[in-house]
């Protein structure tokens, strides 16, 4: 079990988690229904199975290519630790076990988990050919708070989709930070990022532009969500601000020629700024 989580990277659940059940509590609040448990706990099997099949396909088709980078190849699958057969059978029994889930939920949810799917595992392949892997991966997290949404309502809202753009652009904003580390090793085996495409300095910038996005589909969220919804007060604001902030902080971190700090930013400051924007949201929705 600890080497199946460490396969799937289940703590950086930290990231999409809390914009789904962000999605999900603007659902309840606009059924003006109470909380159900039994699908609230749904979803969240949903945001597991989910992120679980996505990343143990991810460890399972890039295997070769970490076994070559320096920073991956003790990674579970080149280690040998997981046998490239057994990470493939859980991404078969995650992905089967999620359309199961949906199927308890509701039919839209049923009817789109396999497009969701295509989506999360499609990622895996981009980097091959081409530097909008990013925004791919950006996609797929975005679905988080949208497919939350729709698990509470049975239908789309404009709410749960700018959260969802917000949280396509931020994903796609941090991942570029990230692939900073593998610029050189990218380029050299022909993979494609935005940092092998245009370099570390031009690459902080895309990143910039892209969290400048994020900041004003918050905003926009935010806004709707104060007009629709009586229970949404000042710590929906407060959470988005500190959000915000965080995004600042994280860019202060890293510099073309100084990457020493780039786990602090990719995975500390992105995680605990979704913490408390989610936590906080979340309280303004249920108790406020």
């Amino acid at each position: 079990m600890k080497h199946y989580l460490s396969l799937i990277k289940f703590s950086h659940t930290v990231f999409a988690l809390p914009f789904a059940l962000v999605g999900f509590f603007v659902g309840v609040s606009e059924q003006g229904i109470g909380l159900d448990w039994r699908l609230f706990f749904l979803v969240i099997l949903c945001m597991v199975f989910a992120r679980s099949a996505a990343m143990a396909f991810n460890r399972w088709l890039d295997r070769d290519v970490d076994a070559l980078n320096p920073r991956t190849r003790m990674r579970e699958i080149p280690a040998g630790v997981i046998s490239p057969k057994a990470a493939l059978r859980f991404v078969v029994l995650s992905c089967g076990l999620f359309i199961a889930t949906t199927y308890f939920i509701n039919s839209l949810c049923f009817y789109l988990s396999p497009i969701a799917l295509a989506v999360v595992l499609g990622y895996s392949y981009t980097k091959r050919f081409t530097w909008l892997c990013h925004v791919v991966l950006g996609t797929g997290l975005a679905l988080a708070p949208i497919g939350a949404y729709i698990a509470a309502t049975g239908r789309f809202g404009w709410i749960s989709v700018l959260y969802g753009l917000a949280v396509l652009f931020w994903t796609a904003g941090f991942d570029i930070i990230y692939a900073l580390q593998d610029e050189e090793f990218d380029r050299e085996n022909r993979l494609f990022s935005i940092p092998a495409y245009v370099g570390k300095a031009r690459a902080l910038s895309i990143s910039e532009w892209f969290h400048l996005g994020a900041a004003a589909f918050m905003v926009m969220a935010g806004g709707l969500m104060h007009q629709r919804l009586a229970e949404a007060h000042w710590l929906t604001w407060l959470g988005t601000a500190i959000f915000l902030v965080m995004l600042v902080y994280q860019h202060r971190l890293v510099k073309p020629n100084d990457l020493s700090r780039v786990n602090m930013a990719f995975f500390t400051t992105n995680g605990i700024a979704s913490l408390i924007f989610g936590s906080l949201t979340v309280l303004d929705l249920t108790i406020l």
